[in-house]
């Protein structure tokens, strides 16, 4: 049977602990490894259900004496097998010189490999609804190896996607480090993101924005309709609620829509009139 100490696992030195204690430990380790934080970490999702099953069973005094109890006489026990172990050698043995196993020890530790770090560049459509990427990478033996990797939806500019084991291998034994793949986002022709909102321009034609309308705007996944009050003016902004980007919540942020009045480049001779019209009549003078 594996005896996991819970203690250690919520960072506390001690089993001589108070609730309160335990719960402040709890909160740091729960933030610390979070899977918000650390998207694509294997190790840490499983570090995180250590972390739930620890303050489950140490937040309720009863399971915590009895946990207490178990652990204590699991301890002493190997205690007491390995001074048992470490007796039998010396009777056989003689004294064993403790400083070149020390040495030994240290000599063979196994080493972890170190991590190897890259970025890549996805389209703002692959970071919103998620992708699969295929990159490919050159090895310290200069040979190319590719990787697939699953971008989430809703990944933000700068994270990272961690691939446990793919980074340079261990020493003596030691784990190998990982590939950690950092996002960055390319800018969109349409849209803008500036943290989980999107900003794009709504072009309008002088009457729709002088008289008010109904129109359609595009969205990153599709379009909505939204009414244009009476009067509007270039460089006024519409907000559309949950439109926008992932919030990393399971909401979205907002569709910003910046108006631009647009100007008809060519008239026919009918709109000339008209305009000309609307010019005799009008009282209206933008510079007074």
């Amino acid at each position: 049977m594996i005896f996991k100490d819970y203690y250690k696992i919520l960072g506390l030195d001690t089993s001589r602990v108070s609730l309160d204690e335990i719960k402040v430990a709890y909160r740091a380790a729960a933030k610390k490894y979070h899977p918000d934080v650390n998207v694509g970490d294997v190790l840490a999702e499983e570090r995180i259900k250590d972390i739930n099953e620890a303050y489950r069973i140490l937040s309720v005094p009863a399971s915590k004496r009895k946990y207490d109890r178990t652990w204590n006489s699991h301890f002493y026990k190997e205690q007491r097998n390995l001074r048992g172990k470490e007796s039998f050698f010396e009777i056989f043995l003689g004294n064993i010189d403790k400083s070149n196993e020390t040495k030994a020890k240290h000599k063979e530790a196994p080493i972890r490999g170190e991590n190897i770090e890259t970025k890549i560049t996805v389209s703002l459509y692959d970071a919103f609804f998620g992708a699969e990427k295929k990159i490919s990478l050159k090895n310290v033996d200069g040979k190319m190896k590719t990787f697939s990797i699953v971008v989430p939806k809703g990944i933000r500019e700068g994270e990272k996607i961690r691939l446990i084991g793919q980074g340079k291998e261990g020493k003596n034994g030691g784990k190998n480090g990982d590939l950690l793949i950092e996002i960055h986002i390319e800018e969109d022709k349409k849209f803008r993101l500036k943290g989980c909102n999107l900003f794009t321009d709504l072009p309008l034609t002088v009457w729709e924005a002088a008289l008010g309308s109904r129109v359609n705007v595009k969205t990153i996944d599709g379009e909505t309709a939204v009414y244009i009050p009476r009067g509007i003016k270039s460089g006024e902004l519409i907000r559309i609620p949950n439109k926008g980007y992932q919030d990393g919540k399971g909401g979205r942020g907002d569709l910003v829509a910046e108006i631009k009045v647009m100007v008809p480049e060519e008239l026919s001779v009918e709109e000339e009139k008209i305009f000309e019209k609307l010019k005799k009549i009008s009282k209206f003078n933008p510079r007074t």
